[in-house]
């Protein structure tokens, strides 16, 4: 467990509505990396990381309205079934919200154990729509939920250390 004092002030960092959306445009620049043959099955869902992030670290921020305009946005750049990727950013969003404490109160190597099933539950999504739409379910959806919640940890550290304000050398 994480001290509370060293909690508080995390959760206290400042968090601008343009550094979060220029977060969240970063990782749909991410997800759109061209990924070939096996990597393409473990290809991590960099905007699923990201909107979980902010949503259990500033969820009056970000919620489930957000991840649906941004899911309808990657499906549009994805070209995939209008309205796939906006269930599944939104299951993932409602998730993030609801644990946001529970998440909270764990160091990141246990954090990402609480993660993985929220991952796990949006991947089952999008491969349910995959399924009604095509008649059978990809399977390899399901390596990209253990890749990214692999990634949590290093997502995380890079997001807070760019939100921590800058401090000046000049001052003592």
């Amino acid at each position: 467990m994480i001290p509370s004092g060293a909690k508080d002030q995390e959760f206290l960092l400042p968090a601008s509505t343009s550094f979060i959306a220029f977060s969240l445009f970063v990782a749909v620049m991410l997800n759109w990396l061209p990924w070939h043959g096996w990597a393409l099955a473990l290809r991590p869902d960099f905007v699923a990381l990201v909107l979980l992030y902010w949503c259990t670290h500033k969820p009056h921020h970000v919620g489930i309205g957000i991840a649906w305009v941004v899911g309808i946005f990657a499906d549009v750049a994805d070209a995939s079934l209008f309205g796939q990727h906006a269930l599944a950013y939104s299951v993932l969003a409602f998730g993030g919200i609801v644990l946001h404490r529970r998440v909270q109160m764990f160091d990141l190597r246990q954090q990402s154990m609480h993660v993985f099933p929220m991952l796990l539950l949006a991947y089952a999504a999008y491969a349910a729509v995959h399924w009604q739409i095509r008649g059978y379910i990809a399977w390899e959806y399901f390596l990209g939920a253990v890749v990214s919640a692999l990634l949590w940890t290093p997502m995380t550290l890079l997001l807070q250390a760019l939100r921590r304000p800058h401090r000046d050398p000049n001052e003592l």
